[in-house]
This record gives structure tokens, C-alpha cells and sequence, in this order.
């Protein structure tokens, strides 16, 4: 049976493919969580669906999207549009309680007939899916302007049919202090790209993430330009003038080692739209 423990040979790799019995994705069920405090976690999940499959993926998606988000913190799912691989189902849950509070959502939705039901339906259509958890910087709580993913609904409401998600993901180089030095130099540059004359009106900075558990000092923006890639174009323009943001971007491209922008277009039911 499909469910039962496989591999799959992918591009000359062999690639772990879910299991029933666990409900989660390989690098998921791999990580060892550590983490003994209630520090709030955001679960970022990304399934390649395989070619001529995402109309009846989305379909059996939106179906299910009232149980969804009954069952499950869900923040964001969106599909990209370009700046990377297209056909990935791109969902975010914020888990207040840790991660013994996803432990426990996980194990309550892998009960349910209905979901479960929704899981036999999509499995077949992907190609591939991955896991990784990520808490937000202390600056989302500490800088004006940052939405933060806690709250639902999210308070933004402009704009939601032409909004677009704008996601900007750092890898950085190895180190212990790689990432707090990255988080010292945008917290110190952020405001003023806020604050730059001429950034559209609808674009939000709506939380920064960095890696717990999966890649490494991976560090992700997530923008909602609510005025699509005009809103985008707009506020990149502004943000040249913002002089503490170029210095910070300057030290920041020295801890880098890869960068990619990916614009997203946010489901019909998706909370963050």
C-alpha cells in the first residue's frame, strides 16, 4: 500500500515518501525536538505536487479547507507564482504552545475520518513534501509596522484579491552567532525601510523566521504586498533611500551564501491573504 514505509527515485535520488503511520513529512519525523521551553513555533510545510496533478490537488484543498483550519493553527497557504519551482503547496502553522502543542494537534487531526480521508485523496498527487520549523525573531514583537503571525485574523485587509506574498530566504554560512548577527543588523535597518518615503501603503512586513528544526541559519521575510507586484516594485524603489537599510543589507550580504525571492499568490481560504 501507498502509505506503508517506501522510497521513491526522484532525478537519480531516492526521496522518503510520507508515511500513514506517523503523518508526517520525512524531515519532520527525522528532527529530534529538543526544545524544552513554550517558545511559540511556526511550521512551514511544502509539497511538490507532481505535474498535471494541482487542479485536482487544490480542488480536494479547498474542500477540505473549513476542516483545516477547525483542526489546525494555519497562518498561510499559498502557491508560488515565480522566483523558484512552481506546483508547491505552501502552508504556515503557528503553534503558541510548541512544539508539545503540535505534537498534540498532529496526533488529534491523525484521529479524524475526515482528514485522514482528505490524506488518501492528495498523498498520491505529490511528488515530493518537507517540514521545518522555525520560531519568529524578537524583533517581530519589538518594531511598529511588524504584523507578526499570532493573531488571527491577521490585521490586514487591504487589497486581498490582488494581494501577492513575497517570501525572501537567507541561507547564511555556518556559526553559532551568524544568525544573531544577521537579526542585530535588520532589526537596526528595518525601521527606515518601513518609514521610506514613497513604500506603498499595502505592503507589510508580516514576520521574520528563523530555522529551529531543518536547514540551518535559513532565515525567511515574508512581505504582503496587498497591491501585487506593483506594491512590490513600489516599496523596493522606496527602500533605496532608507540609508540604514542599504548599510544593513551591505553586512548582511557578508553572511549570506544564497538568497531567493519567491512572489506567492495566497488561496481563497487562506487567513493571511
Amino acid at each position: 500500500m501507498w502509505w506503508k514505509t517506501a522510497a521513491k527515485r526522484v532525478e537519480g535520488s531516492l526521496l522518503p515518501v510520507l508515511t500513514r503511520q506517523s503523518n508526517l513529512s520525512v524531515p519532520a519525523a527525522a528532527a529530534s525536538f529538543s526544545s524544552s521551553t513554550t517558545v511559540p513555533i511556526i511550521e512551514l510545510r511544502e509539497y511538490a505536487v507532481q505535474p498535471g496533478h494541482m487542479e485536482a490537488y487544490m480542488e480536494a484543498t479547498i474542500q477540505s479547507a473549513s476542516l483545516r483550519t477547525s483542526l489546525s493553527p494555519l497562518r498561510f497557504f499559498s502557491v508560488p507564482e515565480t522566483g523558484g519551482q512552481l506546483l508547491v503547496a505552501t502552508h504556515a502553522y503557528y503553534y503558541q504552545g510548541g512544539h508539545a502543542d503540535r505534537d498534540a494537534t498532529r496526533a488529534k487531526m491523525a484521529q479524524n475520518p475526515e482528514w485522514t480521508a482528505y490524506l488518501d485523496t492528495i498523498f498520491p498527487y505529490l511528488d515530493t513534501a518537507q517540514s521545518n520549523i522555525y520560531v519568529e525573531a524578537p524583533l517581530v514583537s519589538q518594531i511598529d509596522g511588524v504584523v507578526g503571525l499570532k493573531s488571527v485574523p491577521l490585521p490586514i485587509d487591504n487589497h486581498p484579491d490582488n494581494s501577492i506574498l513575497e517570501l525572501r530566504r537567507y541561507q547564511l554560512r555556518l556559526g553559532y552567532d551568524t544568525v544573531p548577527q544577521f537579526l542585530q543588523y535588520y532589526g537596526d535597518g528595518l525601521p527606515s525601510k518601513l518609514a521610506a518615503p514613497g513604500t506603498d501603503p499595502s505592503t507589510s512586513l508580516v514576520t521574520l523566521l528563523y530555522t529551529e528544526v531543518g536547514r540551518l541559519n535559513e532565515v525567511i521575510e515574508i512581505w504582503r504586498h496587498g497591491n501585487g507586484t506593483h506594491a512590490m516594485e513600489q516599496s523596493r524603489v522606496a527602500a533605496r533611500s532608507a540609508q540604514e537599510w542599504r548599510t544593513a543589507i551591505a553586512k548582511i550580504a557578508d553572511l549570506a551564501i544564497q538568497f531567493t525571492s519567491t512572489i506567492h499568490k495566497p488561496t481563497s481560504f487562506s487567513p493571511l491573504r
